[in-house]
C-alpha cells in the first residue's frame, strides 16, 4: 500500500489561506464594476478600429486592418493599466469612464476626418493638446501627461500609418507645455496664456524637425510649423468657451468657478448673511483658517475656503437654535428634551445637502456639507441626556442613552480638504468659548481637539499623516491667534469727565464681580 504523505497543520492552514485569497481576487475581478469596465474597453477598441480603418476600407487595403487592430488593442491595454494604477476611481465611476472614452473617440474621429479632408497633420496636434488641457483640468498633471501620450499614439495612426516620429514629437511638445504650465484656472486669460506658450513651443519643435529631415522647401517648412502652432492656439480659445460644459461632463469645479461661488452676492451666501449672521461670520473665519492650513500641507486652499463658506448653510432653516445666532437671547433648547435638540442639530446637515441640490452647488462643495461633522458625538446633549436619566434612575429602570443615538450620521471626511474644514469648524467654536484667549490657550485647544478627532477615527478615510496634522495644527493656531489679537485701549480726551466708581455688591469680592461669567458652550 502506498504511504500517505503527512502534511503539517501549519501547511494546511497556509494552503487554505492561499486558496481563500485566490478566490477573493477572482471574485473581486469578476465584480459588476469590473465587468462593465471590460465591456466599455471592448466597445472603445471596436470604435477606435472602425475610425482608424475608415480610409483603408475605402482604398481596399484590407491587409493593414489586422496590424492596426493589434496596435489598438495593445495601446488600449496600456492605457487601462495606467488608469488602474493612477486613477482607479474611473473603473468604478462609469460616468467618468464613459466621458473619458467619449472624449478620446470624438477627438480621434475629428483628427481622422480633418486629415482626410485637408491632408494636414496639424489636426492631430490640436486634438492632442485638447486632451492634455481637459485632463489636466479634470484630473492631475501626471495623469493628463500619461493619457495624452496614449492618445498621441492613436492620433499618429489616424493621421496615417506612414507618419514618422516628427508628428509624435510635435504633439508631445504641445502636451508637456500645456500640462506643466496649467495647474489651475483662476483667471479668464489663463487658458489663452497656456495655449500661446504651447503654440510657440510647438512651432519651434515642428520647425526644427522639418529642417532636420530636409524633405520640404523652406516655405513649406514654415507653413507646416505655422499650421501646428495655429491649431494649438485655437484649442485654448475653444476650451475657454466650452469650459462650463467640460466642468459639467466631468463633474468638476475649476478655480475660476470656485472664485465665482466665493462671491458674497451668491444667493445662498446672501441668505446666510441675512438670516443667520452669526453662522455667516463663523463660516468666513473657518474659511480663512482652512485656506491657510491647506496651503501649509500643499493642498487646495481655495477649495477649502469656499467649501467652508457653504458648510453650514443648513442652519438657515432654524438659525435661532444655534448658539452663534442667539445674540444674547436665552437658548431655545432649554424648552426641548436632549433627544429633540439632537434631531435639530443633526438636521442642519441634511437641510444643507437639500439646499445645495436646490441651488445646484457643485458636487465638490457638497462634500464639505456632508462631512464637516463626520460621525462625531454631540457631547453637550449626550451629557444632558445622561444627566436627566441619572436623575430619574430611581423611578425608571430603563437603559440610558447610547452614544450612537447622539452621533452625526456621517460620512467621515474623504479628502484632506474636508478634514481640514472639519477641524477648523471644531476649533473655531472651541476657541470662541474660552473665557481668556491667549496664544498658549489657543494652541492647547487646537491640539486637544485635533487629538480627539484623531482618536475618534474621523481622519481614517482621508489618508492624513501625523506630520500633516501637526502642520495643520500650527497653521490653525497662528491664524486664530492673529484673529484674536489684543488691542491697545484708545486714550481718553482730557475734557471727558471721569467714570463714576462702581458700587460693590455686598458680600461679593471685587475680583469676582469683574470676572466674566463662564457659560457652558452648546454645539454650533
Amino acid at each position: 500500500m502506498p504511504l500517505l504523505k503527512r502534511t503539517s497543520s501549519r501547511r494546511s492552514r497556509l494552503r487554505k489561506g492561499v486558496t481563500t485569497e485566490r478566490f477573493s481576487q477572482i471574485s473581486r475581478f469578476a465584480s459588476m464594476d469590473s465587468l462593465i469596465s471590460v465591456l466599455l474597453e471592448l466597445l472603445f477598441v471596436v470604435v477606435c478600429i472602425f475610425i482608424l480603418s475608415f480610409g483603408l476600407v475605402q482604398q481596399q487595403r484590407y491587409r493593414e486592418l489586422v496590424p492596426i487592430a493589434v496596435i489598438v488593442v495593445l495601446i488600449s491595454l496600456g492605457g487601462s493599466f495606467y488608469i488602474y494604477h493612477y486613477q482607479k476611481r474611473i473603473i468604478t465611476n462609469h460616468a467618468r469612464a464613459l466621458a473619458l472614452a467619449g472624449l478620446f473617440i470624438l477627438l480621434l474621429a475629428t483628427t481622422k476626418v480633418g486629415v482626410l479632408l485637408t491632408n494636414q497633420t496639424s489636426w492631430a496636434t490640436g486634438t492632442a493638446v485638447t486632451v492634455a488641457i481637459i485632463l489636466t483640468i479634470a484630473y492631475s498633471q501626471r495623469f493628463a501627461i500619461g493619457m495624452s501620450i496614449f492618445y498621441s499614439l492613436f492620433a499618429c495612426l489616424a493621421a496615417g500609418p506612414q507618419m514618422d516620429m516628427r508628428l509624435f514629437l510635435t504633439m508631445s511638445a504641445g502636451i508637456f507645455a500645456c500640462c506643466f504650465s496649467l495647474r489651475e484656472i483662476r483667471t479668464r486669460m489663463k487658458l489663452l496664456e497656456v495655449s500661446a506658450l504651447a503654440s510657440v513651443i510647438v512651432f519651434i519643435m515642428a520647425l526644427t524637425l522639418n529642417l532636420l529631415t530636409q524633405e520640404m522647401g523652406l516655405g513649406d517648412v514654415f507653413s507646416n510649423a505655422g499650421y501646428h502652432a495655429l491649431a494649438t492656439f485655437l484649442v485654448g480659445m475653444l476650451i475657454q468657451s466650452l469650459l462650463p460644459v467640460i466642468e459639467k461632463v466631468f463633474r468638476i469645479a475649476t478655480s475660476m468657478t470656485l472664485l465665482d461661488y466665493s462671491d458674497a452676492n451668491q444667493p445662498l451666501l446672501k441668505r446666510l448673511a441675512m438670516e443667520a449672521p452669526g453662522t455667516f461670520s463663523h463660516s468666513l473665519l473657518v474659511g480663512s483658517i482652512a485656506e491657510a492650513a491647506a496651503e501649509a500641507i500643499g493642498r487646495n486652499g481655495l477649495l477649502c475656503r469656499v467649501g467652508a463658506y457653504y458648510h453650514d448653510i443648513g442652519k438657515i432653516n432654524k438659525p435661532s437654535y444655534f448658539v452663534e445666532n442667539q445674540l444674547g437671547f436665552s437658548s431655545r433648547h432649554k424648552e426641548l428634551s436632549p433627544a429633540m435638540s439632537q434631531l435639530i442639530i443633526v438636521g442642519h446637515v441634511k437641510d444643507g445637502i437639500e439646499m445645495s441640490k436646490e441651488y445646484a452647488l457643485p458636487a465638490v462643495l457638497r462634500q464639505f456639507i456632508e462631512t464637516h461633522h463626520g460621525t462625531t458625538l454631540i457631547e453637550y446633549f449626550y451629557n444632558e441626556a445622561k444627566r436627566k436619566h441619572d436623575a430619574e434612575q430611581a423611578s425608571d429602570a430603563s437603559v440610558g442613552p447610547s452614544e450612537s443615538e447622539f452621533r452625526y450620521p456621517g460620512p467621515k471626511p474623504l479628502t484632506k480638504e474636508a478634514a481640514i474644514v472639519m477641524l477648523g469648524d471644531t476649533v473655531e467654536g472651541a476657541v470662541r468659548s474660552l473665557t481668556e484667549v491667549t496664544p498658549t490657550r489657543i494652541e492647547a485647544a487646537v491640539h486637544n481637539m485635533a487629538m480627539r478627532r484623531l482618536q475618534d477615527g474621523q481622519f481614517d478615510e482621508c489618508d492624513m499623516s501625523l506630520r500633516e496634522l501637526s502642520q495643520i495644527e500650527t497653521s490653525v493656531s497662528k491664524t486664530l491667534a492673529a484673529h484674536y489679537h489684543g488691542r491697545v485701549a484708545y486714550p481718553k480726551p482730557p475734557d471727558e469727565p471721569p467714570e463714576p466708581q462702581k458700587r460693590h455688591k455686598v458680600g461679593v469680592p471685587e475680583e469676582a464681580q469683574s470676572r466674566p461669567k463662564q457659560v457652558e458652550q452648546q454645539p454650533n
